[in-house]
């Protein structure tokens, strides 16, 4: 199976994501609500988010901009390497 290009699937997949994400999010402060759980999963949300953009982002444009990831066990295959 190929790459995805076209960018109403893309656009539709990226809508799949996020109402996954909320459907998850809503479904577990439904059952245990409290203000701690909701900056916690917050905060969770938030780290993944900038950690995701760090190893596709970051790494490309400012730490090694010849190497192009595929994924994140590029990223562990990258870092493996370079030991």
């Amino acid at each position: 199976m190929g790459d995805i290009k076209s960018p109403r699937l893309l656009l539709a997949k990226a809508f799949l994501f996020l109402a996954a994400g909320l459907m998850a999010a809503t479904a577990l402060l439904l059952d245990h609500f409290s203000w701690t759980n909701l900056f916690l999963l917050a905060t969770a949300i938030f780290s993944f988010s900038r950690f995701y953009y760090f190893c596709f982002y970051v790494i490309e444009h400012y730490i090694d901009p010849n190497y192009k990831f595929a994924g994140l066990t590029s990223v562990i295959t990258y870092y493996r390497a370079q030991k």
